[in-house]
Formats: C-alpha cells, sequence, structure tokens
C-alpha cells in the first residue's frame, strides 16, 4: 500500500472554486490522505481559507491567485511544493487552454501534475516533453487500465457478506462522496469495522483504499469492475459495512450514474442523497429534477432494495432552514433525514446498526 502522504500538494481550481465545477478540489479541503494540501489557486477568491469559503470552517489552506504566488509562499514556510493537483471538475472533464497553460507554468516550477480530467496530460506531446525535461512525473488518475487488466461480472459478489451501503443521489455534484467519508468515519466511531469503495476519481485523490474510476471505463468491463472493487474490499478486510459511493443520479440527463452499481454490487440498502433547494439537474437548465420520492420509488423498484435515510446537501438553504428541510423530506418520503456535513453521521450510522446485526446474523455458522 501506498505511504501516505505522498507530497505537498497545490489544488489547480482557477475560476471555479466554490461552484459545482470545483468538487475535486472541495473534496480534497476536506479530506485526504494521499497529499498534504497546502493551499488552492483561485485568483477569484486570493487571500482567504479555503475551508471558510466552502463550508465557514478555518482549516488553514490559504488561496492565491497564481500557480507562481503558491510555489513561493510555500518555499518561503519551508514546506516547497511537491504536486500540483487538478482539482477542476468540468462538465466532460476537458482541460482549457488558460489551464493547460497554468499546468506547464507547474511543470516548469518543478512540480509533479496529477489530473482527473479526460484531456490526459501524458498524451500531451507539448506537456509530456516538458515533463521529461524537468524530470517530474504526470499522472492522469482517470486514464483507464488495458482491457487485459480489467474484469468482467461474474457473480461473485455473492460471496460478500458484509453489509453493503449504496449512497446514490438525485443529480451530480450532490455530495455523495463527502456523506461517504463521514458516514464511514462515524460507523468506525461506533465500533464497527467499514470500508469505503470509490468510484471516481476524487476519492482516489482523497486516498481511497478500494474503488475504480467508473466513467473511463469501457462499458463491457464496468459491471465486473464495480463487483471487484467491493469483493476486495471485503476479501481483504472483511468488514461489517462497505460502502459504495454513488455516481451521477440516477435520471440525470448527461450523467445518469446508478444503474450499474444497483446491479453489480447489489446493495443490501441505499441511502439517497439529496438537494432540496436544486431544481433543476446540475449543468441543465430546463431539466427539472424529478421529485425526490419518485427518485426513491424508482430506486427501490430497480433494486428490490430498500431506501433507509435521505442525506441533505444544504446549498442555497441557510442554517435555521436545515431541520425544516429534514423535516419536510420526512413528512414527504416516511424517511429520516440528515444533513451529515453540518451535524455529523452518527444518527445516520444508528439508521444502519439494525441493518449491520442481521447482515451479522445472516453470516454466522448455524
Amino acid at each position: 500500500m501506498t505511504d501516505f502522504p505522498e507530497g505537498n500538494a497545490i489544488i489547480y481550481c482557477q475560476g471555479a472554486f466554490h461552484t459545482h465545477n470545483g468538487k475535486t478540489a472541495h473534496g480534497l479541503i476536506r479530506f485526504t490522505r494521499r497529499y498534504h494540501v497546502l493551499s488552492v489557486i483561485d485568483a477569484r477568491y486570493a487571500g482567504q481559507d479555503a475551508g471558510m469559503v466552502i463550508d465557514g470552517k478555518p482549516k488553514d489552506i490559504p488561496i492565491y491567485e497564481s500557480v507562481e504566488e503558491a510555489a513561493a509562499a510555500a518555499r518561503q514556510t519551508g514546506q516547497a511544493a511537491t504536486h500540483l493537483v487538478v482539482g477542476l471538475a468540468p462538465d466532460g472533464g476537458r482541460l482549457s487552454a488558460e489551464a493547460r497553460a497554468d499546468v506547464k507554468k507547474a511543470i516548469e516550477l518543478g512540480l509533479n501534475v496529477d489530473c482527473g480530467l479526460h484531456d490526459y496530460l501524458s498524451e500531451d506531446g507539448e506537456i509530456a516533453a516538458l515533463a521529461a525535461r524537468q524530470r517530474v512525473h504526470l499522472r492522469d488518475v482517470r486514464k483507464p487500465p488495458p482491457p487485459s487488466e480489467l474484469h468482467f461480472f461474474s457473480g461473485k459478489i455473492e460471496q460478500v457478506n458484509s453489509l453493503k451501503v449504496a449512497i446514490l443521489g438525485t443529480d451530480s455534484a450532490i455530495g455523495k462522496r463527502t456523506t461517504a467519508w463521514i458516514l464511514l468515519e462515524a460507523i468506525r466511531q461506533r465500533g464497527r469495522s467499514a470500508e469505503l469503495v470509490g468510484t471516481g476519481q476524487t476519492a482516489w485523490m482523497q486516498g481511497v483504499r478500494y474503488g475504480i474510476i467508473l466513467d473511463s471505463l469501457i462499458n463491457d468491463f464496468l459491471t465486473g469492475e464495480i463487483e471487484h472493487a467491493v469483493w476486495t474490499a471485503w476479501h481483504e478486510s472483511r468488514p461489517d459495512v462497505i460502502l459504495i459511493e454513488g455516481q451521477g443520479g440516477l435520471l440525470n440527463p448527461a450523467y445518469p450514474g446508478g444503474f450499474e452499481i444497483l446491479a453489480a454490487a447489489r446493495p443490501d440498502v441505499i441511502i439517497v442523497q439529496h438537494a432540496p433547494a436544486r431544481k433543476e439537474y446540475d449543468g441543465f437548465p430546463g431539466y427539472p429534477i424529478q421529485p425526490l420520492d419518485h427518485q426513491i420509488r424508482a430506486l427501490e423498484i430497480i433494486s428490490g432494495k430498500p431506501v433507509v435515510a435521505v442525506t441533505v446537501n444544504h446549498e442555497n438553504l441557510s442554517a435555521g432552514q436545515i431541520p425544516a428541510a429534514c423535516s419536510e423530506i420526512t413528512r414527504l418520503t416516511g424517511l429520516p433525514a440528515f444533513d451529515v456535513l453540518a451535524d455529523g453521521a452518527d444518527g445516520l450510522a444508528e439508521v444502519l446498526e439494525p441493518f449491520i446485526n442481521r447482515k451479522s446474523d445472516d453470516a454466522s455458522p448455524r
């Protein structure tokens, strides 16, 4: 297993911090084992604390205007940066001309570059040549393994006797991964063993032990890779609970997600992440999000398994509006609702306890 942290990172999020397109940067600010995060780049928020901007909580991670400024500040503190991590998550995963120019500046400054976009830096002739001259490493996190290394669905998921919990959502960029990490810690705090199976590039950058990059895989092998990741987490760790990070939204027009996770991971229960104030699909004005109860019914019909709780993304809600939003969800669906980013996940972990006990009883030898 990789020794963490791997280095000191500057998170590049020019023009996208505190927007849906900055969700990779947000995840790394909140938590990562893979890097020691030094700073963030976004000129719009230069001089502010990154944690205060996204969550109203200080993280001692300053925001700078440029790559050069961030690298110079790191040297002055005695913690020289080793990595530039591209924290952008734009629609389609493409690297803009401005970002490409800043990546070149980082390479010229001697920084390794990790990028989770669909534009592979290692296949950009100019960038690859520059990296070779500067003797720095490029990592294209979203670059899939060759087909010879991929797995086809085999049915071995049926061996897994841990409680499998899928954390799905009513839309993309809605906080599924953040909820998964917070819930993972809450379950462990209760004395249960748990593992998270990540399904995107941000979870990899945060140092998840088990995972895949779902949206870069060949479709024929997608369910097999999900199955293999969940099975490997069970086979190696035998945890009480395996959490599975959802992707996209069940009915999002560009990022449907969810179907393959339900089919391949075969979760025992489902948690649904929802943003009550979000009325249209992320990035698609004019495409209204189907009602929460409609999406819950769809998930339960497709999977044959219960949705046991709703977790709330409080975007565009004041702190005082969150309890009312949770109460309204409970009234509408009959399910408990939690804002784990604001309040922690102990209550959500408590909801899972009967299912963990039941799974444990079913797995015990007779």
